[in-house]
């Protein structure tokens, strides 16, 4: 089972690009297009976290991979820099980690991980963490498949997509945080750029940029299957 989480949603609309469009139906509309190629292969289950223009709570998304027992969760969304913060353009592979790679990784996570707050949902019950050494481990055996598919993604995707000059990021999102489920968010570009925005908008770009994700996911599940083969 794959679970593709296509970022914001209803009354949340994510970034908006200065022509009007907005990173949610952007991105709605990538993650459909990559369901339709994935399961177009016959191998895999794919859940959507959303399939249309509805708004889910962060730790809704995270129940969902974990419910499905999922092998695999991609977050996708489109970024933006504020104005008069210069221009950054390409697509971006985001992974966990406590602390964040740099200072862009960092703010962007803080943004993306008040998207709930927009929904005016109470984010002080949060459940506390559970310190349990089981969860530790599993945490680390995912985090280091999440960084595998991560780097598989982006050796797939330069091939057909512009990458950002830092492509592989890591920082505290909170729709990453299953601990047993092997997450990536991919920032497919940046709205506020205007090249990244034609190309986000173009079919073309989208067809081509779906077909190097789902030869990711193949490769990914490939050296997988060959490991736990050679284990057995």
């Amino acid at each position: 089972v794959i679970v593709l989480d296509p970022g914001h949603g209803g009354v949340d609309n994510g970034t908006v690009a200065e022509s009007g469009e907005n990173e949610k139906n952007l991105v709605l509309d990538f993650a459909k297009a990559l369901r339709d190629r994935i399961e177009k292969g016959g191998k895999y289950r794919v859940v959507m976290t959303r399939s249309d223009d509805t708004f889910v709570p962060l730790g809704d998304r995270v129940k969902i991979a974990r419910k499905e027992t999922a092998a695999l969760f991609v977050s996708i969304h489109a970024d933006a820099l504020p104005k008069g913060e210069g221009d950054a353009q390409g697509a971006t592979i985001y992974t966990l980690s406590d602390k964040a790679s740099d200072a862009e990784a960092g703010a962007l996570a803080e943004s993306e991980n008040k998207a709930d707050a927009i929904a005016g949902i109470n984010l002080t019950e949060e459940p506390t963490d559970v310190a349990d050494i089981l969860i530790d481990l599993t945490q680390r055996e995912t985090r280091a498949f999440s960084s595998r598919f991560a780097k598989t993604l982006f050796n797939e995707m330069k091939g057909v997509a512009r990458m950002h000059k830092n492509p592989l990021k890591s920082a505290g999102f909170k729709v990453l945080k299953a601990h047993d489920v092997p997450s990536v968010l991919l920032e497919l570009g940046y709205v506020s750029n205007k090249d990244d925005l034609q190309h986000l908008v173009s079919e073309g770009w989208r067809s081509k940029t779906v077909g190097s994700v789902n030869t990711a996911v193949d490769a990914f599940f490939g050296k997988r299957m060959v490991s736990a083969g050679s284990a057995n």
